[in-house]
Parts: C-alpha cells; sequence; structure tokens
C-alpha cells in the first residue's frame, strides 16, 4: 500500500472516532441515558393479569396472519 492511503485511512478513522465520541458526550449531556431504571420498573410491575393479555394479543396476531390469504 502507499503510504498516501494509509495516511488518508488514519485521518478518516481518527475523525469517525472523534464524531462517535462527541455524538456520545452530547447523550451524555443531554440526558439520553439517565432512565436508570426503566426496564427494571417495567419487570416489576408487570403483573399476571398483564402478562396473560400479552400472550394472547400475540396468538390473536398469529392466528389472524394464519388466516389472511391474498388474493
Amino acid at each position: 500500500m502507499d503510504d498516501s492511503i494509509i495516511i488518508m485511512m488514519l485521518c478518516v478513522s481518527i475523525f469517525l472516532g472523534a464524531v462517535a465520541l462527541f455524538a456520545f458526550l452530547w447523550a451524555i449531556k443531554n440526558g439520553q441515558f439517565d432512565d436508570e431504571e426503566k426496564f427494571l420498573n417495567a419487570t416489576k410491575f408487570d403483573g399476571e393479569d398483564e402478562l396473560n393479555d400479552a400472550v394472547s394479543q400475540e396468538n390473536k396476531r398469529r392466528d389472524l396472519k394464519k388466516d389472511y390469504r391474498p388474493e
């Protein structure tokens, strides 16, 4: 490989890394990662009724797909 290609690839990779770092720091500053307990609360407060409703809705959706026949 030519030295200019290696230098160009190095510059592009450093630039893309800097853009990714900037985007990550911007997301932290704007509070994108502040919701620490979202998934824990979602599972903690799910009751048996909600889970049964989700299963029945999934079964209905699967049955509708099975019964659907394009014309």
